[in-house]
């Protein structure tokens, strides 16, 4: 019998977690010879969320935690979760059933029919704000300008993974996790399934428009060097323009004399060289710190607490001592 892992990342979702577990369950118990096991990813919650998810375990042992140490971030805790997994097959969703449960049915379906990767695809994004669909369509319209590597617009992480897909995934390990990226970089033979994205069915998104940013900066600046070499262009044209005005100034005083230039002109000249390099310098800023996180080499995320995996968390991102301590005060 095939087995499917559920990875469900969630942060102070408390009020989500019963309605969701009542649609998914229903609908895995209906897709025949297919076993499961569904991972909540606890990222440091400050509410009741671990709790009812051991409360659950109880009523269902197919039902497990993963929870870390603390914040570390919705795709650090989605990466534990899927190291977690221990499926022939993984899908990655939200709590918040914006990613319909009905549709992994149809991933399943794709699945056997020998696809690796499939993913859902949002044609109708009326759930959300105008400013939000807006500057998605924006992002990947610019992440696919900018970058080699081509994502599949309006698609998220809501996807299903084969095994081998899966362990390929989890063979990048850089500390800035961009998984819509790296979902695509892996490649392997993949469809899409469109589908309407619903609004949320309990609780509220964790995610404001600085996150947001942040998120799509860190996406274009993984995959992405045209940011820097952009500058190189820039510094290019600059140069020629100045040089032709070195000339024309030249020409100017040996043929007609030239009075003092104003401070106007000047100030603006000044002014916008100024602006230029430390535009460039911010930019250089964003991928050096990148690459001094990169260089600690500390560990995507650390675990406090496991119940009821069958996979296998990776070691150095686990706390056993801290685990026997909770375990123990139970």
């Amino acid at each position: 019998m095939q087995r499917l892992s559920i990875v469900v990342p969630v942060l102070n979702e408390e009020e989500a977690i019963g309605i969701f577990l009542q649609r998914i369950v229903q609908v895995i118990r209906k897709i025949e010879d297919l076993d499961y096991e569904i991972i909540f990813v606890d990222d440091g919650s400050s509410d009741d969320t671990s709790r009812i998810v051991h409360k659950a375990h109880a009523e269902n042992p197919a039902i497990c935690l993963v929870r870390l140490s603390r914040n570390f971030g919705k795709e650090a805790a989605l990466t534990a979760g899927l190291e977690a997994a221990s499926g022939d097959a993984v899908v990655p969703m939200d709590v918040d059933l914006q990613d319909p449960p009905e549709l992994v049915a149809e991933f399943v379906r794709l699945w056997r029919d020998g696809y690796d990767v499939v993913y859902g695809q949002r044609i109708d994004r009326a759930s959300d704000t105008g400013a939000k669909s807006g500057s998605a369509g924006l992002f990947y319209s610019l992440f696919n300008r900018l970058s080699s590597l081509r994502i599949e617009p309006n698609v998220g992480d809501f996807r299903l993974m084969s095994r081998p897909a899966l362990e390929a995934t989890l063979q990048l390990r850089e500390r800035n996790r961009f998984m819509k990226g790296i979902f695509a970089w892996v490649g392997f033979r993949s469809i899409g399934v469109p589908y309407s994205r619903p609004a949320r069915a309990a609780g509220t998104t964790k995610f404001n428009y600085w996150k947001l940013w942040n998120f799509a900066l860190d996406g274009l600046t993984s995959f992405s060097t045209v940011p820097l070499r952009v500058w190189t262009y820039v510094g290019s044209v600059v140069a020629v323009i100045s040089l032709l005005y070195t000339v024309m100034i030249v020409l100017q005083t040996l043929l007609f004399g030239r009075d003092v230039p104003g401070y106007a002109s000047l100030m603006a000249v000044v002014l916008m060289l100024g602006a230029v390099q430390l535009i460039s310098l911010g930019i250089i800023g964003e991928y050096l710190g990148r690459l001094y996180i990169e260089s600690k080499q500390r560990p995507i995320y650390l675990v406090r607490e496991q119940v009821g995996i069958h996979g296998q968390v990776q070691a150095p991102h686990s706390l056993p001592a801290i685990s026997a301590a909770v375990k123990a005060g139970e």
